[in-house]
């Protein structure tokens, strides 16, 4: 049955890939554009994005979003009417059979399922010959505005099969024009002196080719420089370019006019030159609506010249509120100081709204008029999500948050959160509870004047916080308690920094002697150990009351150099089980300070063309392990008995993404982190390496892959060396439905030099890089706008723990992973 039904879906796929299926007769479907430039074929970008009509979109070489159209029909039923006209036997079969109720539902389906793919896929593109020549139009445009005004366009239509053609289009350049002088006339002193004293930054320069670009530029150029100069009235209305071309069409005398300002006066126009205007006054109303727009004022105060006023009680402190204020009294009108204002009262986010308008008290003096409108003081928001993992077969979690805006009158947000979860795994059912405290401060809340540091116009915050969280039976039923104060500031559009002051976690284990019920597999692999070094001996039961009676064992075997001889395979099995159980069961104190610098080039979320780069710098235990004197038995720097963490932490992490165009897109991502530990200490499994899962190493199951050359079969494998380097290509199939082609290469190692961690999984320099894990798959992708729900198969390509042939030994559906992820995996 599962053959005939593949059988079915590829004679379907392939009754779909007939391009000119639904091509009607006499036209032809446009399988090709080709763009000569005097006699020169070009790929240029620019050139294609001026085409009216491109050819159907292609992924991996393929129109795949025609074949989806394909499987519909254009001309298919439109309604139930028309569907039992067009099939009255299948029709009357299932109301013979059923009902008539049964048949309209039944042809309801086709006709919606029809609609989707039609809908959902991209109909032909019909070679259109009024929009071939708007195109050749738009091409000499195109070059007119580069400055050559002689160009020719033409174009020819060729049949290339049946129902299939392609279009060419031949460009004659010609000649270009240049620049041969440039010359201004400004009327407005002011304006002419401001002009001269900025000339140098002109886009205009004498013997360029002309080119309407930088003509645009240089408009775009002298309005802000007027605008940031104090000319608030100045606008683009009041300047022209004048380009004489008649005696010479390849020499252009170019002349910048600006006329003075029109204003209207008793019914008519008369100019006045342009003039500096200051702010003289600035009000801030810090609760404006609409509805209140014309009521008085009962509440107004007055900060370094700033009137703030409120219809109800002044609810901002006009001193913290005045801190995102970058217009100031009897300043010259700046622009951009109005701008940076309003993205940072946005930045706040206390306001709905945030409005700045000006109004002129005469020729040389302004109002300033800020009005905001803000948001409810308090809200509430629940999140509610079902889950299921190869670990938990069944898992609930739920969050509720109560908000406090401008909780100290300085537009603060506090945040108060609980959140819970219940599941069923095959350890039973188990529970987790926690709550977060958050207080987020719009500027630096720091001693001794360090907040001057960071200037006011890179956005500084300060966000303190807290949390607590209980588990039961879930791993070791950990007590997490966290304390943080982060410190965060835009330094540019495109840079933003973090100092975590202080990020300390508490992490406290309530069940280790549950270990080896949680971590069955292990158990496992150690009964075969006990019986290769004491067959007489019987391996107490995974129950808590024997685990410190098997941890004994551990310990002895692992002390045994006879046993290291004469069983080198077994000692490691037993060595890395000894040192994972030291790892996980371990109580920490992390008390880290961290750095991290993040530089981003993407202009908008719909840009896929851009950098990413992101590196962390991380210090756990440096200034309170000098506070205290006390250590453990293993050497261990303590602090109330507690082992704290002491590890240096770098984390460099580098995506780049190229636009192929028809919504191809190719990204890239590298990953390198790495964690030295001094004193002795050890790497607490929250900070600790692992690779595998949907948004790693996709052939592999989380915690599944190494570390180094070791072979699988433990849970969570962890490392403290990190390489991860994947590659995907996402394309389009049919609407919101996309799919992807993907590569992750990378592995994790141990640099602990621990006694405990066998040879296999020590990083060895540069030969360890041939441990290096490759998958490979491909994925489909649902674009619900608000997320991408994601479904990817990984298959294994290149296996380092095999002892012989690594490459393509296990590359089948019978040993691929499938994840489960939620948007991008990076």
């Amino acid at each position: 049955m599962k053959k005939h039904s593949f059988y079915f879906l590829l004679l379907l796929f392939f009754s779909a890939c007939s391009t000119i299926k639904h091509v009607p007769e006499n036209e032809l479907l446009l399988t090709k554009n080709t763009i000569f430039v005097d006699s020169v074929k070009q790929k240029d970008e620019r050139l294609n994005s001026l085409l009216l009509q491109q050819r159907n979109a292609r992924a991996i070489g393929l129109p795949l979003s025609l074949y989806f159209y394909n499987l519909g029909n254009p001309k298919g039923s439109r309604d139930v009417e028309e569907w039992e006209k067009n099939h009255p036997k299948w029709y009357h079969l299932f109301k013979d059979i059923f009902s008539e109720k049964q048949s309209i539902a039944v042809a309801n389906t086709f006709i919606g399922l029809n609609n989707w793919y039609l809908n959902n896929g991209q109909a032909p593109i019909i070679i259109n010959d009024k929009k071939t020549r708007k195109t050749a139009e738009k091409l000499l445009a195109y070059y007119t505005t580069e400055g050559y005004f002689r160009a020719k366009v033409s174009f020819r239509k060729d049949t290339v099969g049946r129902k299939k053609g392609t279009l060419t289009y031949y460009i004659d350049k010609g000649k270009p024009s240049f620049l041969n002088s440039i010359s201004t006339d400004i009327k407005s002193p002011v304006l002419d002196s401001i002009y001269q004293q900025h000339s140098k930054k002109n886009f205009l320069k004498k013997g360029e080719q002309y080119k309407d670009e930088n003509f645009i530029k240089e408009a775009d150029r002298i309005v802000k420089l007027f605008r940031n100069s104090g000319v608030y009235n100045f606008n683009e209305n009041s300047l022209s370019f004048e380009a004489d071309t008649l005696k010479n069409y390849q020499k252009a005398d170019v002349k910048i006019e600006i006329e003075d300002e029109l204003i209207e006066k008793n019914g008519k126009y008369i100019s006045k030159p342009f003039k500096i205007q200051k702010i003289k006054n600035i009000n801030i109303v810090t609760d404006y609506s609409y509805a209140k727009r014309n009521e008085p004022y009962y509440n107004q105060a007055q900060f370094k010249g700033i009137n703030f006023l409120s219809h109800d009680k002044l609810k901002y402190n006009p001193k913290h509120l005045s801190q995102s204020i970058f217009i100031k009294p009897n300043q010259v009108y700046t622009d951009s100081l109005r701008q940076l204002t309003q993205l940072h009262l946005r930045g706040l986010k206390n306001f709905k709204t945030t409005s700045i308008r000006y109004k002129s008290l005469n020729d040389e003096e302004l109002e300033a008029n800020i009005f905001l409108t803000p948001k409810e003081k308090y809200s509430i928001g629940a999140d509610l999500e079902l889950s299921r993992s190869n670990i938990r077969n069944f898992d609930i979690s739920g969050k509720f948050s109560i908000t406090n805006r401008n909780t100290f009158k300085g537009a603060e947000i506090f945040q108060l959160s609980f959140q819970g979860g219940f599941f069923n795994s095959t350890n039973g059912p188990g529970w987790e509870v926690g709550g977060n405290l958050s207080l987020e401060v719009p500027r630096f809340m720091a001693p001794f004047g360090f907040h001057r540091l960071v200037p006011k116009r890179m956005q500084p915050r300060t966000i303190f916080n807290t949390g607590l969280s209980i588990q039961k039976n879930i791993a070791l039923d950990k007590q997490n308690i966290s304390v943080g104060i982060d410190y965060r500031w835009q330094f540019n559009k495109k840079k933003s920094i973090q100092l975590e002051l202080l990020n300390a976690q508490y992490i406290r284990n309530l069940n280790v002697g549950n270990y080896f019920n949680i971590y069955g597999s292990e158990y496992a692999k150690l009964e075969e150990v006990v019986e290769i070094f004491d067959s007489n001996f019987d391996l107490p039961e995974p129950a808590p009351e024997n685990n410190d009676a098997i941890v004994d064992k551990m310990r002895e075997i692992s002390l045994d150099d006879n046993f290291r001889t004469a069983n080198p395979e077994a000692f490691k099995d037993n060595l890395n089980i000894l040192n994972r159980y030291n790892i996980i069961t371990s109580d920490f104190l992390i008390p880290e300070i961290a750095y991290t610098f993040t530089y981003n080039n993407q202009e908008s979320i719909k840009d896929s063309n851009f950098s990413y780069f992101r590196i962390r710098f991380a210090n756990s235990g440096n200034v309170m392990g000098l506070l205290s004197n006390q250590t453990n038995s293993n050497g261990q720097t303590t602090v109330f008995k507690i082992p704290i963490a002491e590890y240096f932490k770098t984390d460099i992490e580098y995506k780049k993404y190229w636009n192929l165009g028809e919504n191809n897109v190719l990204a890239h991502r590298t990953f390198l982190g790495a964690i030295v530990t001094y004193n002795d200490s050890s790497i607490p499994f929250s900070r600790s390496y692992f690779a595998g899962g949907s948004n790693d190493i996709r052939a592999w199951q989380t915690y599944d892959l190494g570390p180094g050359r070791r072979a699988p079969g433990l849970e969570y494998n962890i490392g403290s060396l990190k390489f991860l380097s994947s590659l995907e290509y996402r394309f389009d199939i049919a609407g919101s439905l996309k799919s992807a082609i993907f590569l992750d290469v990378g592995n994790i190692w141990d640099i602990t030099n621990s006694s405990l961690v066998d040879a296999e999984s020590r990083f060895q320099g540069l030969k360890s890089f041939t441990d290096m894990a490759v998958g490979t798959g491909f994925g489909v992708r649902y674009d619900f706008k608000f997320l991408v729900a994601r479904l990817d198969l990984g298959f294994k390509v290149r296996e380092p723990y095999l002892t012989d042939k690594r490459w393509f030994q296990n590359t089948n559906f019978a040993n691929s992973v499938f994840n489960i992820g939620i948007n991008y995996p990076f």
